[in-house]
């Protein structure tokens, strides 16, 4: 982050509320003319910092109501049996999220089903049979709280 300065998160910040803002907008919001506010954009890019742009989409809408959370306990924890697991989890689209936890239990998946029927066809089909898996645990979430994309502080 020694990179950016005070203009440069100004950016990130107003990217992040609406990544299809105009430049001229958005020029506008932090204080700069079009042309350079364009630079640094392209900037941000460049560096990494701005990974892309997307849509966010009520998955609710689609029909993808269910969340579950699921512990994962590993039976192996050495790098091969890690990485087996973690290219494997890429390929299951109802698996969301997935991060390796320090703790009890090593990693955490966050999964998005149709419904609890489906949830569960998943848990013992798919997340079941992913490599070197012990044990699962899963946690059904009741109601979202509050669920946001990763803000700029």
């Amino acid at each position: 982050m020694e990179n950016l300065d005070k203009l440069d998160m100004s950016i990130l910040r107003e990217l992040q509320k609406n990544g299809r803002i105009t430049v001229t907008e958005l020029a506008s919001r932090v204080g700069l003319s079009k042309t350079p506010c364009q630079v640094r954009v392209k900037r941000l890019e460049e560096l990494g910092y701005i990974l892309g742009y997307t849509a966010i989409i009520d998955q609710k809408k689609l029909g993808s109501r269910h969340v579950a959370f699921v512990q994962v306990t590993m039976i192996d924890t050495k790098t091969n049996a890690l990485q087996a697991f973690n290219d494997a989890v890429r390929e299951i689209p109802e698996i969301e999220q997935c991060h390796m936890i320090a703790g009890n239990f090593d990693y955490l998946l966050k999964v998005r089903t149709s419904d609890i029927e489906n949830y569960r066809l998943v848990l013992g089909e798919k997340i079941s049979n992913l490599p070197f898996v012990k044990q699962t645990s899963t946690f059904v979430v009741m109601e979202d709280v509050k669920d946001v994309a990763s803000k700029v502080i």
